[in-house]
């Protein structure tokens, strides 16, 4: 009885809203970069399009086929990423690994609402479809950091 205890609140009213309510839902029509991420565990699937300028997230775009708790981070990383640099975005993915995987703090603010998924902690097959959001946001801000020009140079005439 208490695994089904722990199930429940793995998946608390809390988390299925965050799934529910995902911001930048959908994709860019001209991003500097997109990412796609999967979980060969689960399958989650995650793929976000992002456009920098000036070294900070100005618009973001995430198609997000994943379980509850993968919805509920990419919920989280999506409302709190717009306006952060790559390291902040950084910081909170190494934060947030290690919330998971060796009993880390909950990431500092405004990643902070990813205390919401701390029951998950203890499910390690679960932490790879949580991480797919955050992951593939860093990814693709290095991307355009690599390509070295700014939004504004990329766009078509």
């Amino acid at each position: 009885m208490s695994g089904d205890t722990d199930l429940i609140k793995l998946y608390s009213a809390r988390i299925l809203a965050l799934a529910a309510e995902i911001p930048h839902l959908g994709r860019l029509d001209q991003p500097d970069a997109t990412v796609k991420r999967r979980s060969p565990l689960c399958g989650s699937a995650v793929t976000v399009d992002v456009c920098v300028k000036d070294g900070k997230l100005v618009d973001l775009g995430q198609d997000v086929k994943a379980c509850a708790l993968g919805q509920a981070a990419a919920a989280v990383t999506g409302g709190a990423a717009l306006g952060a640099t790559l390291v902040q975005i950084e910081n909170a993915r190494d934060q947030l690994r290690a919330m998971l995987k060796s009993g880390g703090p909950v990431p500092d603010a405004p990643f902070d609402g990813f205390e919401v998924l701390t029951p998950a902690v203890e499910y390690k097959n679960r932490h790879a479809s949580i991480l797919l959001s955050i992951e593939a946001i860093a990814e693709a801000m290095a991307q355009t950091m690599q390509d070295g020009l700014p939004s504004e140079a990329k766009e078509q005439p």
